[in-house]
């Protein structure tokens, strides 16, 4: 999971992207990276410990640097790598982010043969699916 989606589910209680620890069959993972970008944002200590709560079930994994080779022509900010490097460190199939701005054009598509979603439509598939 990207930062984003750590932030928008600890940021308020019952937010609609929290509905992802609640899917079955599903392991949630993300990075030390993304914890600390979320952490950052969030602004009251109430916010801080419902983001420790929520990370409680989720696997951390630690970031790696993603070579050119594997990049594909992929084209985001340097910022955004480590989530990459999260994402292939974790051997995750999807990468579950709500930045439109940097993820959006991916959306749908794979980078480094990680499926690139948002939330909505990652939980609306997984319900299907599982």
């Amino acid at each position: 999971m990207d930062a984003n989606v750590l932030f928008s589910a600890a940021y308020r209680q019952g937010a609609g992207v929290g509905a992802l620890w609640s899917l079955e069959n599903v392991a949630l993972s993300t990075s030390p990276y993304a914890v600390e970008e979320a952490e950052r944002n969030l602004s009251t200590g109430e916010q801080r410990e419902r983001l420790q709560q929520l990370l409680g079930p989720v696997q951390l994994v630690q970031t790696g640097t993603v070579p050119e080779s594997v990049r594909q022509g992929v084209t985001l900010p340097d910022k955004d790598w480590p989530i990459i490097g999260g994402a292939i460190a974790a051997e995750a199939t999807h990468l579950i982010t709500g930045d439109l701005q940097h993820f959006g054009p991916y959306f749908h598509k794979r980078i480094a043969g990680i499926l690139v979603v948002p939330p909505a439509d990652y939980m609306r598939n997984a319900r299907r699916t599982f």
